[in-house]
Order: C-alpha cells, then sequence, then structure tokens
C-alpha cells in the first residue's frame, strides 16, 4: 500500500463490509458526510493513521466500503445519516408545481421513487403546504451525495 508522508494513500476501496471477511479483527467505522461521496480527494483520520482516498476516475466511496485492513483492524467508512424532506405529490400537477418552487431555489435534490427528497430546511417545509404536497423530515443515508444540476442559464 502506496504512503505518502505518513498518509496510507488509495486509489480504491478493497471491498465492502457486507462481504468483506473480518475473522477476529476488529471492525473500525470511520464517518464521513454523504456530501463526501462526490469528493475526488479525501483524508480521514482512523486508528490504522491517516488514509488518504484519491480516485481517478468514477469510482466514488460508498457506505460500508473497506479502506484499510490490516491483521488486528479492518477500517470501513460509514455514512452520516441527513436530515430531509421528502415531498410526495399526489398529482403530476402537484409535483411541477414543488419541483418548479425548489428548482427556483437552485436546490440539490434527490428522487424516491414518486417521492422528491431535500435537505431539510423549515422554510421548504412551509413550501410544501403552501402547494398542497405531503411533506415528512426523516433522517437518511444515501448510496450518492446531493447533486446540483449544473446547466448555464440566467433570470430575467
Amino acid at each position: 500500500m502506496p504512503e505518502h508522508g505518513g498518509v496510507i494513500v488509495r486509489s480504491e476501496p478493497i471491498g465492502n463490509v457486507e462481504s468483506y471477511a473480518l475473522g477476529a479483527r476488529r471492525l473500525e467505522r470511520v464517518s464521513i458526510r454523504s456530501d463526501d461521496l462526490a469528493k475526488r480527494i479525501l483524508r480521514l483520520t482512523t486508528s490504522a493513521g491517516e488514509i488518504g482516498l484519491r480516485f481517478a476516475g468514477a469510482e466514488r466511496l460508498r457506505d460500508g466500503d473497506v479502506i484499510f485492513a490490516d491483521e488486528n483492524v479492518v477500517v470501513a467508512v460509514c455514512v452520516d445519516a441527513d436530515d430531509v424532506l421528502i415531498f410526495r405529490p399526489a398529482t403530476i400537477a402537484a409535483a411541477i408545481g414543488i419541483a418548479h418552487a425548489l428548482g427556483n431555489r437552485h436546490l440539490p435534490i434527490q428522487s424516491d421513487g414518486d417521492a422528491i427528497v431535500v435537505r431539510f430546511d423549515p422554510l421548504l417545509e412551509a413550501l410544501g403546504a403552501e402547494h398542497g404536497v405531503p411533506v415528512t423530515r426523516e433522517q437518511r443515508v444515501f448510496a450518492q451525495p446531493f447533486r446540483h444540476a449544473h446547466a448555464p442559464h440566467a433570470h430575467e
């Protein structure tokens, strides 16, 4: 495993705890935010020392990915839960209305079936009521980070 200035450097995870053979080794989880899933370079502090991750291509971390293992410990990432609002529009018209309102705020969203998911904001909770769209607040772990749609545009 390459080391650079005392930092262990990896270009990809070495497995995932779902299928990784732990044996008698201790499992250590290091927490990351869902935003960190989009990063190409990440530095994490663990009991094994500093671990640097540098992804060259589209490879990114997932919850449970193993980033270090030796004879004593296996270190895996644990994605923190996001505080989110789940909008569940009952009609296409309601979906268009709430999606337009959220889009005007340039918010990163995720879809979950027929639901729209955004990070919690009390003003957005009120927006649901304003548009007649049921909304719930939850804590969720996501496999993908929230991302902005980067399309150039202007407001007139």
